[in-house]
This record gives structure tokens, sequence and C-alpha cells, in this order.
């Protein structure tokens, strides 16, 4: 293989890598866009129900807003992507078990024993 068919493959091979990695950036920038409209979405379903509890905003601003993620939801689903920011796994970690909450330890260190509240 002379010289000139090496540098051809070279920038071919370049070439390839380059497009593989603006695909996968553009596919981050997608997801993090996605994020951001839900996020949205959250926070204007948020400020409606707290109108509706304390001030007396309509019931019609909560369901906008509820129908807005459901819209959201499908239309994630319908393009093959992730359900939400936490993927598909819902509140599950990597391996498929619930993840410790705040002020858990999150040990199996649970003594064994019948435990009640009375004192």
């Amino acid at each position: 293989m002379g010289f000139l068919d090496k540098a051809k493959a070279a920038a071919t091979q370049a070439t390839a890598k380059a497009q593989q990695g603006m695909a996968q950036g553009q596919s981050k920038l997608d997801g993090m866009q996605a994020k951001k409209e839900l996020d949205g979405h959250y926070r204007n379903l948020g400020e409606a129900l707290y109108a509706e509890q304390r001030s007396g905003g309509s019931h019609e601003a909560v369901a906008s807003g509820l129908a807005a993620i459901d819209e959201w939801h499908a239309r994630q689903a319908a393009a093959g992507q992730a359900d939400g920011p936490m993927g598909s796994t819902g509140s599950m970690g990597s391996t498929g078990t619930a993840t410790a909450g705040p002020g858990s330890s999150g040990g199996g260190d649970v003594p064994e024993g019948n435990f009640t509240l009375d004192d």
C-alpha cells in the first residue's frame, strides 16, 4: 500500500470518527434539551398545583400541566427514548434494586427481630 493510500485510509477513518463524535454530541444535546423541557413542565405543574391548593387557582391549569407531561412522555416513547430524566429504570439503581434514600445508610445492617412501634 502506497503512502497516498495510507493517508486516504487515515483521513477516511478520522472523518468517520469525527462524524460518530458529532452524532454522540447531538444525541447528548437532544437529551439535555428534552430534560429541560420536561423540567419546565414539572415546574409549571408545581406552580399550578400550589396556586390551586393555596390561593384558589383553577384545576384546569393543573390538568393542563398533567396533559403536557403526559404528552412529553408519549413523544419520548414514540421516539424510543428514555422515559424521563431518570431513564427507563425509574428510581431503581443499575442493579435493579431500590437505591438508598436520604438518611439511610444503604447497608444491609438491619437486625432481625419483631419490632413494634409500641412504647
